[in-house]
């Protein structure tokens, strides 16, 4: 074994002892995964799963039957065993853990379930895969870390950008050296979400065609635009802080520090219901706490400083703004252009980014690119899964872990707290108490996952 290689596989040997758990550190063919939340994302995440030999669909949960009727209709069609369903009420995933024949679950309901479902499934011995966002306030994300601190039981967020192809062609890139000293960096979801937290309240129609929500909503308009009522800071940071933390070695010798957030005055979501449902309809008497446009500035131990972007209520195309800007260089995803010190062409001049990122193709997208053609959000959705599902079988540690997960949403919560006291700077936890400074790299380290 090379020097390097063993360099590497002792570190995710200590790693795996450290907070992979001993009742999932054995290697298994075939995994039992359940379905909490079967709407438009737990679908997607049901299609690729149902597509891989490895993976029985033992169970799934919801209470809204249209959605598990559809559910159920993708596993027939797909020719698989109809698995265990279980419906009624809101406790109905804890009859699905309590059954015990899980080895995993993937949780894609609203987001105020979040960290209560990871729980009950990490103390049933049930390996999470969690979509974004962990919690929604400071305590459960510690909540969340101590469970599977004390449990043992795997949890990985399942955020697929940090799986985008120029994202990772980029990380090949500064970890390469290629940026020279990563000195800044900025991304965000700037997506316009209008059309998505209003709708006519028709099952079937998750997309505008209306102006309701909440109680009269339906899909994300029934429980997502509620946040942006009674909420104001970055209700959706991960997209952004995922590939920013793994730019910067956040967990990995480097970690936030504190941070400082900005809200703008709250326009687009009235100005969206007087336009397509006039000044008459009740919801245009609703004042929705949200500013249009949220900042975040971040500063990390290491010196680096992040900045987040949160704007989803406005007209604009959509945008990640992805910035990795160091003492050799930069590149921005907007402009979809690069600039490197000696290397560009011409000096002081933008040149396109794609021959580098077709040159520093990360390996996964060269092993993977097949596979993942026709999958969700231009192939990412199929390797946040299938990086899911590898780790676990092999009974390694999740790529995207439970310190990742509480620290990249916790941005949530101490945003809101820095808004509502006039801008004040935060101090950022320190989720891992000082481990920090000594866990080694294992994101996207090779073509396996």
């Amino acid at each position: 074994m090379k020097r390097r290689d063993f360099v590497k596989a002792s570190a995710l040997a200590g790693l795996s002892a450290s907070i992979a758990p001993t009742a999932f550190a054995r290697a298994r063919s075939r995994l039992r995964v359940g379905i909490v939340g079967t709407g438009l994302r737990g679908r997607s995440h049901l299609s690729l799963l149902l597509d891989r030999d490895d993976v029985e669909i033992a169970a799934l949960c919801d209470i809204e039957q249209f959605m598990l009727d559809s559910a159920l209709k993708m596993v027939a069609d797909a020719g698989k065993p109809k698995p265990r369903v279980y419906t009624g009420s809101d406790d109905a995933w804890r009859r699905m853990y309590a059954d015990g024949k899980l080895d995993a679950v993937v949780i894609a309901t609203p987001w105020e379930w979040h960290a209560p479902q990871a729980i009950g499934a990490m103390e049933a011995k049930i390996a999470v895969g969690c979509e974004v966002v962990a919690g929604i306030t400071l305590d459960d994300h510690w909540n969340v870390l101590r469970t599977q601190q004390r449990t043992g039981t795997p949890y990985m967020l399942l955020e697929n950008v940090c799986y985008r192809r120029d994202v990772m062609a980029v990380l090949n890139m500064a970890r390469q050296g290629l940026f020279g000293e990563v000195v800044h960096l900025e991304g965000g979801y700037e997506h316009d979400l209008r059309a998505v937290k209003f709708n006519s309240g028709e099952p079937g129609a998750p997309y505008g065609g209306g102006v309701e929500f909440g109680d009269k909503g339906w899909s994300e308009a029934k429980w997502r635009t509620p946040h942006s009522v009674r909420r104001n800071g970055d209700l959706y940071p991960s997209h952004g802080i995922g590939p920013c933390a793994m730019w910067a070695d956040i967990h990995r010798g480097n970690r936030f520090v504190r941070l400082t957030s900005y809200a703008s005055k709250a326009r687009g979501l009235h100005d969206y219901i007087v336009k397509n449902g006039g000044e008459a309809h009740p919801n245009a008497q609703v004042k929705f706490a949200l500013g249009d446009v949220v900042t975040t500035q971040i500063a990390c131990a290491n010196g680096e400083s992040i900045l987040l972007t949160h704007d989803t209520s406005l007209p604009r195309p959509y945008s990640l703004g992805f910035r990795v800007q160091g003492t050799g260089g930069l590149w921005m995803d907007v402009n979809q252009s690069i600039y490197l010190a000696g290397r560009s062409p011409e000096p002081h001049r933008w040149e396109p980014a794609q021959a580098w990122l077709d040159k520093y193709d990360h390996p996964l997208w060269k092993k993977y690119a097949g596979d993942a053609a026709g999958a969700g959000h231009g192939g990412m959705d199929f390797f946040v899964i299938h990086a899911f599902v590898e780790a676990l079988k092999r009974g390694e540690p999740m790529p995207i872990d439970v310190y990742d997960a509480v620290a990249w949403s916790a941005i949530t919560p101490l945003s809101e707290q820095s808004i509502a006291g006039g801008n004040r700077t935060v101090d950022f936890p320190d989720f891992t108490e000082g481990k920090w400074r000594d866990r080694p790299r294992i994101f996207a380290l090779d073509d396996r996952y």
